[in-house]
């Protein structure tokens, strides 16, 4: 991975803690997530107007991203309904990188050295080491679960989106429609299933949603667009560094504590990026 992508996926990094933590700023997480995912259709479409239309054999994976996303996000909603953006991320986030080392290459083919898989394992192992609070200070487990839950929809969907990307060959258009197939089956699937009373009535929320909603498309499209230039497990482990910007978030913004534990974890996420990236 060259220094000028590890620099983009890092800050889409901070893009994706950002999101998340504007959505936990809210009362109702689920509406929050709503707005955003509303949010993204008409981004999709305004930068997919000026793309050509995909081929026929990527539509598959545009569906079955927006799918795959819906889990995700209804996963994680529910996993901030019970616990910290500190302890939730961590967890929610954590797994992913180990499942698509794992899966990515027997059915995508890309192949990393020892030394790769010994940084994305070290990645892993830092991002859980981060999430171990949940047991050590009696928080409310019932988060685990949806968190776990999240991060297996996160590894599916990065493959998905990592191989429909290629297809596709352009990945600023791929990641449009995606943004537009999540937006609206997610939006549609949450309020047929919660129902209009679910959406705040005010105005910052919406304001709020809106700007997770363009923290999360620069986040995503960054993330895809280098997954067409460096391995999809590497990119996707360097991506979980998003852990130590949303550490900070929790701890500045939301009051969280900074434990040792979340500073001996900082330092293992860090250690396996430079080895990812050495």
């Amino acid at each position: 991975m060259s220094i000028s992508i590890l620099l983009a996926v890092l800050a889409a990094a901070f893009l994706h803690a950002l999101w998340n933590a504007l959505i936990k700023t809210g009362t109702s997480r689920l509406g929050a997530m709503i707005i955003m995912s509303m949010g993204e259709v008409p981004i999709g479409l305004t930068v997919a107007a000026f793309c050509p239309l995909p081929a026929p054999e990527v539509w598959k994976w545009v569906l079955l991203a927006g799918c795959t996303h819906f889990f995700y996000k209804f996963f994680l909603t529910y996993a901030y309904e019970r616990g910290d953006l500190s302890r939730v991320y961590p967890i929610a986030r954590g797994t992913a990188p180990l499942l698509v080392a794992l899966i990515a290459p027997l059915f995508i083919g890309d192949k990393l050295s020892l030394q790769e898989y010994i940084g994305v394992t070290t990645l892993g192992f830092g991002i859980l080491l981060m999430a171990q609070g949940i047991f050590a200070n009696g928080e409310n487990r019932k988060m685990l679960p949806f968190a776990l839950g999240s991060a297996i929809a996160t590894a599916t969907y990065t493959l998905i989106d990592g191989y429909g990307a290629r297809i596709s060959g352009d990945a600023v258009a791929y990641v449009a429609w995606v943004f537009v197939a999540d937006g609206l089956i997610f939006s549609i699937g949450a309020l047929a299933f919660k129902g209009l009373d679910v959406l705040p009535r005010n105005r910052r929320a919406w304001g709020v949603g809106f700007m997770a909603s363009a923290a999360s498309y620069g986040a995503y499209a960054v993330s895809i667009w280098a997954m067409t230039r460096a391995p999809i497990a590497v990119v996707a482990a360097v991506r979980e560094t998003s852990i130590l910007f949303a550490v900070l978030i929790g701890w500045i913004a939301f009051g969280e504590k900074m434990t040792r534990g979340k500073a001996l974890s900082a330092v293992v996420i860090v250690s396996g990026v430079i080895l990812t990236r050495f």
